[in-house]
């Protein structure tokens, strides 16, 4: 058989693209959009400065050299480039047109500033925590949801994806879509704590976490956690320290679920309500990365390990933008948890169930109540206050 010849080029650079310089994106709008900051917000979804600090810490991982060939694109263009696709979700060839660059080229600049995000930010907005870290959050979560002893939410979120080639029903969720799985502890800022991410959309949450890192290293007892202390203003014995998390996840002494949803009495129903009200920060965590990185809106048309750098990336930026601006209405996002949970699968441990009653018992305490939580639940009984 006789061999094809290569296709020649038509052109060494397209026409329309060797006018970057002067018609791209970068080159007609960045400099207007610094002398506005609204608009520039708006644009990749954070401040001029907090633009500025981010682009100083991966200068040095964006600059390339000049050729006799051709200029290198600039640290700001390609940090802009990729927070405008993780903004928008627009594909490699809509930015082609507007940024005037190469498909390929994008690609590469999105995946290498991703990676670059993720390797250089995470050890400053998303450490490894310790045991005052864990008690700082633990802090938070009783002043701001009254749940003590709570160091994170604890859920997953199925990011959509285009189906990868050869992949089968891996990656196909009880959704009905393709996903690949953010698995995710939260503090009471909303902050990303632990993350695990890559599981295919098929597996339940519940064995995504038996089989993390974080999973394996609680069990281990290696995450670092402090000793038991006793709940606010109770004589009883000390509590461990928990995560709460919904119904897909089983109970053991250190992650509560809620009750199931047969033979509910007040006291299961506060229980779960008070849960409710610790697990709903993981929701709006989730629910503030979809808005403010929009490319979580629609199906991701990238190969699975490209996707991995676009949502580690995310989760750090997510971070590093709740550290040096406060532009999001947090509260407005809270969503309304229903406080009867179905029972999912996995079964709860003999131990889980005791701190799960002592839980229970202590928010029926004057010490653990709180005013409301009867009206919220639909009961009847009042509490004598001391």
């Amino acid at each position: 058989m006789l061999s094809e010849e290569p296709r020649r080029r038509r052109w060494w650079v397209h026409p329309i693209v060797s006018q970057r310089l002067q018609k791209g994106h970068f080159h007609t709008l960045y400099f207007d959009l610094r002398h506005n900051p609204q608009k520039f917000q708006g644009y990749c979804r954070m401040s001029v400065a907090t633009f500025d600090i981010l682009l100083a810490s991966l200068r040095s991982g964006l600059a390339f050299q000049d050729t006799t060939m051709r200029r290198s694109i600039s640290p700001e263009e390609r940090l802009l480039l990729t927070l405008r696709f993780l903004a928008t979700g627009n594909s490699f060839a809509s930015l082609h047109y507007e940024y005037l660059l190469g498909i390929s080229t994008i690609s590469g600049i999105v995946c290498h500033t991703c990676q670059l995000i993720w390797q250089r930010l995470r050890e400053a907005v998303m450490p490894t925590p310790t045991a005052d870290d864990w008690l700082r959050i633990a802090d938070g979560f009783y002043q701001s949801s009254q749940f003590p002893n709570c160091i994170g939410a604890l859920d997953g979120k199925h990011i959509r994806v285009k189906k990868p080639p050869h992949s089968g029903s891996q990656y196909f969720n009880f959704k009905q879509y393709f996903s690949i799985v953010l698995l995710a502890l939260v503090d009471s800022n909303y902050r990303f704590i632990i993350v695990d991410i890559g599981d295919y959309g098929s597996t339940a949450d519940s064995r995504i976490f038996c089989s993390s890192r974080m999973g394996e290293r609680l069990r281990a007892n290696q995450l670092a956690l402090p000793e038991p202390r006793r709940l606010p203003r109770s004589s009883a014995s000390a509590a461990p320290f928990v995560i709460v998390a919904d119904e897909g996840f089983a109970l053991s002494p250190h992650v509560m679920r809620a009750f199931p949803r047969r033979d509910l009495d007040d006291r299961k129903r506060i229980f779960n309500y008070r849960l409710s009200r610790a697990r709903r920060y993981v929701e709006c965590a989730f629910g503030i990365l979809s808005n403010k990185w929009r490319v979580f809106t629609m199906a991701i048309q990238l190969d699975p390990a490209t996707v991995d750098s676009v949502i580690k990336a995310c989760c750090v930026l997510h971070n590093y933008a709740r550290e040096y601006s406060q532009d999001i209405d947090m509260e407005s996002q809270l969503p309304v948890i229903n406080t009867a949970m179905n029972w999912g699968p996995g079964r709860p441990t003999n131990s889980g169930v005791r701190v799960q009653d002592t839980f229970a018992d202590y928010f029926l305490t004057s010490e653990g109540a709180v005013p409301w939580q009867y009206s919220c639940v639909g009961g009847v009984q009042a509490i004598q206050w001391i």
